[in-house]
């Protein structure tokens, strides 16, 4: 994928959310649309959302970090905030791009950040998640969008090890009695591969 396939206001977003992440040694990785534009077929999507590994406690130093880069919170108190909703909002201000930033607190949130990919992105280099874990995490969020994002990545990765992500959202659906995520995986695996007669 080139650098035109993504319009420049959310690579410039990329780029500062990445460095940032880096200035402030939190590992995290870039999901959402933007995950899904690049390892699926390029897509409107109007924000950047990540994940990152850092303790609750060092959550005012991520913060403080994110001037130098470009980065404001978007809200008047964003600590209090991420912790009642795990989530930091902030905004790139020079493209003027939101970012949601994920603050992880789950052990598939954990390996997956671990288990992270470097994609080379023109002169910018991004932390993706493996095909699996984007495919786990639209499953999970289950709006029509994701399940169309979720559509595409099983089409254009037939490598991929979809017993693992059953599995995942198979416990994931029992713990949080959402059967209906499983069923729409199922659904969704017999339609861009069928088995054979």
């Amino acid at each position: 994928m080139t650098e035109a396939q993504l319009p420049d206001g959310l690579i410039a977003a990329a780029g500062a959310l990445t460095a940032w992440l880096a200035d402030a040694d939190a590992p995290g990785i870039i999901v959402g649309g933007v995950a899904a534009s690049l390892l699926g077929r390029p897509r409107m999507t109007q924000d950047v959302d990540a994940l990152v590994a850092i303790t609750e406690d060092r959550w005012p130093l991520l913060l403080d970090k994110a001037k130098a880069h470009g980065l404001a919170p978007r809200i008047a108190e964003p600590l209090e905030f991420a912790a009642r909703n795990r989530v930091l909002l902030m905004r790139h201000e020079p493209s003027g791009i939101d970012i949601d930033l994920i603050l992880g607190g789950l052990r598939f949130e954990f390996e997956a950040i671990a288990a992270a990919i470097p994609y080379r992105f023109g002169p910018l280099t991004i932390r993706l998640p493996r095909v699996e874990d984007l495919m786990i995490m639209k499953a999970i969020a289950h709006r029509p969008r994701d399940l169309l994002d979720l559509e595409t990545l099983l089409g254009l990765h037939p490598e991929a090890n979809l017993d693992r992500v059953r599995q995942y959202l198979d416990e994931f659906a029992r713990a949080a009695s959402m059967s209906d995520l499983l069923e729409d995986w199922d659904r969704l695996v017999a339609r861009r591969r069928p088995t054979p007669a």
